[in-house]
């Protein structure tokens, strides 16, 4: 362990960089990451991926090779990840570079994952693979208010908690309970407190120029050959549509590709889409009175940040 570490031994809150797809997360946190001497955690569910580079507005070779990044690139799209996965793991990563005397700077939009490092979620076992998939047939066969509807008898806690129309998570809630014969509310009701402090950065931008971002990324992505990346990702995992691409940029392609969408009709999905995620990204943000909100579009943010850096409760 580095004795000199100025991290280490003091109650020090690990800076998250946040905020909506398309905001300027990438960009600001490289630059903060090389002026602090620090490494980034990527907490973005699908920047884990090795196949899915374009469609995830992936750093770039460069940028990698600037700062050492964690969880990019690191897994096939047959390799099971989760939230509850991510935070233990990203908790270990976190340890490691404060040993090495650097600073963890965590950056992403993936609010379940941000959410399972700051607050920590159930110590939930593994589910086998194929509990999934027999609830997913499932769901096809007896659509989702029958399921929804089994959940509400099983587990009325966790049901009460979810959108019926969020298949995702309800499977996620069926699948526990078929594995482990126990709620997935019982879990969380003895969710374990997280390794670490956190203080979150909020980054944001007025709704017209975020939206103004999100079309021209949508754009840039189609021009570097988005569509060509799906083609040759279902060429190697057909089975790839049905889970992992199952994800704004991915899905709409797939259509396309399928015939059951024109191009234009694609690209407006697309833009479409990815702006009410960005919306729906602010408005969970919104939620967390303890997060800093910051304008990046008002002034020299990166300097701004590194002032505020380290922090210390």
């Amino acid at each position: 362990m580095n004795n000199e570490n100025p991290f280490l031994g003091k109650n020090f809150k690990i800076p998250i960089i946040a905020g909506p797809t398309a905001v300027g997360k990438t960009a600001l946190s490289i630059q903060l990451a090389e002026e602090l001497n620090g490494e980034i955690i990527s907490a973005d569910s699908r920047q884990i991926y090795r196949p899915l580079t374009i469609g995830t507005a992936k750093p770039t070779t460069n940028e990698l090779k600037r700062v050492r990044h964690h969880f990019i690139n690191e897994l096939e799209l047959d390799e099971p990840f989760s939230a509850g996965r991510f935070a233990k793991s990203a908790e270990l990563r976190i340890q490691q570079i404060l040993e090495e005397g650097k600073l963890p700077i965590v950056v992403g939009g993936s609010t379940l994952y941000l959410y399972a490092l700051q607050f920590g979620l159930a110590d939930i076992p593994e589910i086998p693979p194929q509990v999934r998939k027999d609830l997913e047939y499932q769901l096809q066969r007896e659509g989702k208010d029958m399921m929804f509807n089994r959940l509400r008898s099983i587990d009325p806690e966790s049901a009460q908690t979810l959108d019926p129309t969020k298949t995702q998570r309800l499977i996620r809630a069926l699948e526990v309970y078929e594995s482990t014969g126990r709620t997935l509310s019982s879990f969380q009701a003895e969710k374990k407190k997280p390794l670490f402090s956190y203080q979150t950065y909020v980054l944001s931008r007025p709704r017209a120029a975020l939206y103004d971002r999100i079309n021209r990324r949508v754009d840039l992505m189609l021009e570097a050959g988005l569509i060509n990346e799906v083609r040759n990702i279902l060429n190697i995992h057909p089975q790839a549509a049905s889970n992992a691409l199952r994800t704004i940029g991915y899905h709409e392609v797939i259509d396309f590709l399928r015939d059951e969408t024109v191009y234009a009709e694609m690209v407006r999905l697309i833009k479409r889409n990815s702006r009410r995620y960005a919306k729906r990204q602010i408005t969970w943000f919104r939620r967390f009175s303890e997060f800093e909100w910051i304008d990046v579009s008002s002034f020299a943010i990166t300097a701004f940040l590194i002032g505020k850096m380290p922090v210390y409760e």
